[in-house]
């Protein structure tokens, strides 16, 4: 074969190798947009991010960072958490994000389970508020998950809430094991998986990247 003959076959190759590509995504592209098609229904949606990986309520912030550039109202309601300096809630509060939170810490370190009982109802009923407010667009309700397992909120009440508001209003629930009731009542569920973490390699937390 000459060069002139190897360049030919060459160029017949990319040819063909473009073609093909072209008509996979022509194929690729009809199918997307056919589900695109389909999806014409318009409500409100209660995501669930929870699985043991790290990035729940990380996810969960950066929805709301979505929803608040798009104009819309936002609430945060925050579980499990102390009242230790909070990146996400100083940056979203400058954006009028109400900010509800529980304030105990970890119950490992408050070893006060009726007091965590009582700060947790407390800044439910906040919740409650928020969950029934037509102004409010989404919702967050980071660290929820451990409500329920840990028998602090009954599931009942919080399914009340969820189910009764308003029907345009977006919620998101971030933690680990979620329970099966909350998961087959929502539109979208994620699970985040650990593969690894720097914590196990004795790295300490790091200020703005973990919290």
């Amino acid at each position: 074969m000459t060069d002139k003959d190897k360049t030919n076959s060459d160029n017949n190759s990319d040819q063909t190798g473009q073609q093909r590509h072209k008509q996979r995504q022509q194929k690729l592209k009809q199918h997307v947009q056919q589900g695109i098609d389909k999806a014409t229904t318009e409500k409100g949606l209660l995501l669930v991010i929870t699985g043991n990986g790290k990035g729940k309520s990380t996810s969960g912030f950066g929805t709301v960072a979505r929803a608040v550039g798009h104009g819309l109202t936002a609430a945060v309601v925050q579980f499990i958490k102390g009242s230790w300096d909070c990146g996400e809630r100083n940056l979203l509060a400058q954006h009028q994000v109400e900010f509800a939170v529980m304030a105990t810490g970890f119950t490992w370190d408050t070893q006060d389970k009726a007091a965590d009982i009582a700060a947790a109802e407390q800044v439910w009923a906040r919740a409650e508020q928020m969950l029934a407010d037509p102004a409010i667009d989404l919702v967050l309700l980071d660290e929820l998950t451990y409500m329920v397992s840990y028998h602090y909120i009954a599931l009942e009440r919080i399914v009340k809430a969820l189910q009764n508001r308003p029907p345009s209003q977006h919620v998101v629930i971030t933690g680990r094991s979620c329970h099966r009731t909350l998961i087959d009542m929502a539109d979208t569920v994620s699970e985040v998986q650990v593969v690894k973490h720097a914590f196990d390699a004795g790295i300490k937390a790091q200020r703005g990247i973990d919290w």
